[in-house]
């Protein structure tokens, strides 16, 4: 039998030559790495990419607990919190749900928590884990404790985006230093989600579609978004006319669903419910376009949209905005990327939902990196989320405190920095969009790459496309690749 032959090693995309932000910034340290050295090729010895990246979001991390600093040392109290920037959700919590007097959320009688039952399970799980003390010592090592798991769960999501990423490893670099990400990371167990849809795609990506679904599933049981990826998975499906990856993964990600959430059901169906029933009757929640719209309305002296209205339109937008990102996948002149439809998908749900806490963000930054990954396009919308994340705290501040009028901010410019971040998120939609109708503005698309998440849908037939026949184009080349300059 012959040897099979061995694998050649992909050439990586450089990212002070092929980003065109970076290449001028590496003009004051000598300019971008030079053309005829082979990265991916050449063993780069101890500092390969993926520990230069783990080292990266060390630093970011360290940073990210400084900035905690004036809440970790004087307490989480309000609205000092607010005031010096430094909230987080779990001190919060922690005192005023009873965990710190032993309640566990869905495991405790009658105990109510806003949450999906694997975050309840977390923040349950993580309380057992804080010693005994003083009350303020006991809430600071419960957000040290979480702190310490969420840059785990930060570095693993780093490293998985980078597995997915084919020919640029260094775009993970964007998830590991976003400025949003720093910020809000420690503010709630949202970074779990990020993790289990992150594993989602990479599992889907290397062909195992009911792992995929396992892992997606086990995100959506803590936080809902990571279901949203199974429409991207669709509309795939639909344009290749590979339908059986689909039913697998939305097969597995159901059953895990059910098997996470059954047992608390049944145990205790009204405790279950809690969190839908608090969410259907909530009010807008801060930093929403409902809210920045009911606050407008407020000052105007007009009536202010009930939490009814809210909910159906918030819905009925969703909706619209879904089927027009099943239109634009199954008509554009090439199959986009799965990171592509994920990202309009979840964005749009971020648009157009009656809640946006900060650390949402962090739901978008790995498709962000996946889908657009241009680091202007990307440093021009995290400018805007940094914005609102400073905006928020001070409105919250003012509202707690009602104190002096140097430390509040006004209702309008935080309705402006509500608006700052839904414009910077739709304009990055758009380019995500542009690059679908003109594959050529691709910058993942070269050298033959189809689709590096797509798994069973990277370089399949393109079979069914609406408003003429379906065909699959010929590798997308720039002149610039001619000449053998990735």
């Amino acid at each position: 039998m012959e040897p099979k032959p061995r694998r050649q090693p992909l050439r990586i995309v450089v990212p002070s030559r092929n980003d065109p932000l970076l290449r001028k910034l590496t003009e004051a340290v000598g300019g971008p790495l030079g053309r005829y050295t082979a990265p991916g090729i050449v063993t780069p010895g101890f500092f390969t990419v993926e520990r230069v990246l783990i080292l990266l979001t060390t630093a970011a991390a360290v940073l990210a607990v400084l900035i905690k600093t004036p809440c970790r040392v004087g307490g989480w109290t309000s609205p000092d919190h607010f005031y010096q920037a430094c909230y987080s959700d779990w001190p919060v919590l922690f005192d005023s749900r009873g965990l710190a007097e032993g309640v566990f959320p869905f495991l405790t009688p009658g105990a109510s928590f806003e949450y999906p039952v694997l975050l309840g399970l977390l923040a349950g799980a993580t309380a057992l884990l804080v010693p005994g003390g003083a009350a303020a010592d006991r809430a600071l090592a419960y957000f040290d404790i979480n702190a310490v798991l969420a840059v785990l769960a930060w570095t693993a999501t780093v490293t998985a985006t980078m597995r997915m990423t084919n020919r640029r490893p260094w775009d993970a670099a964007m998830v590991a230093l976003a400025p949003a990400m720093v910020l809000s990371v420690f503010i709630n167990w949202d970074i779990w989600a990020v993790l289990l849809a992150t594993l989602g795609m990479l599992a889907f990506a290397r062909n195992r579609p009911v792992s995929a679904g396992v892992l997606l599933g086990l995100g959506t049981a803590l936080k809902l978004y990571p279901v949203l990826i199974l429409g991207a998975i669709l509309v795939l499906g639909l344009r290749t006319l590979r339908l059986r990856p689909v039913v697998q993964t939305a097969g597995a990600a159901a059953a895990a669903w059910l098997a996470v959430n059954v047992p608390f059901m049944i145990s205790d169906f009204i405790g279950w419910k809690f969190f839908l029933t608090y969410t259907g009757e909530r009010p807008a929640g801060y930093s929403s376009v409902w809210f920045a719209w009911n606050l407008l309305a407020g000052s105007w002296g007009q009536p202010e949209a009930d939490p009814r209205f809210i909910n159906f339109w918030a819905y009925f937008l969703f909706a619209a905005a879904c089927a027009g990102i099943a239109l634009l996948g199954l008509a554009a002149p090439r199959r986009p990327r799965l990171a592509q439809l994920a990202f309009l998908i979840v964005a749009a749900f971020i648009l157009t939902n009656k809640v946006y806490s900060p650390q949402f963000v962090l739901w978008l930054i790995p498709l962000a990196a996946l889908a657009r990954p241009r680091w202007r396009d990307f440093l021009i919308w995290q400018f805007f989320e940094v914005l609102h994340w400073w905006a928020i705290w001070m409105y919250l501040g003012s509202l707690t405190s009602g104190g002096s009028d140097r430390s509040n901010i006004d209702a309008a410019y935080y309705v402006w920095a509500v608006a700052g971040h839904w414009l910077a998120t739709a304009w990055l939609m758009m380019r995500v969009v542009r690059d679908i109708l003109d594959p050529a503005d691709d910058p993942v698309r070269r050298l033959n790459v189809d689709d590096p998440q797509g798994g069973p849908f990277d370089h399949a037939p393109d079979r069914f496309r609406l408003g003429r026949k379906a065909r699959q184009p010929a590798a997308i080349r720039t002149p610039a690749e001619e000449a053998g300059i990735p």
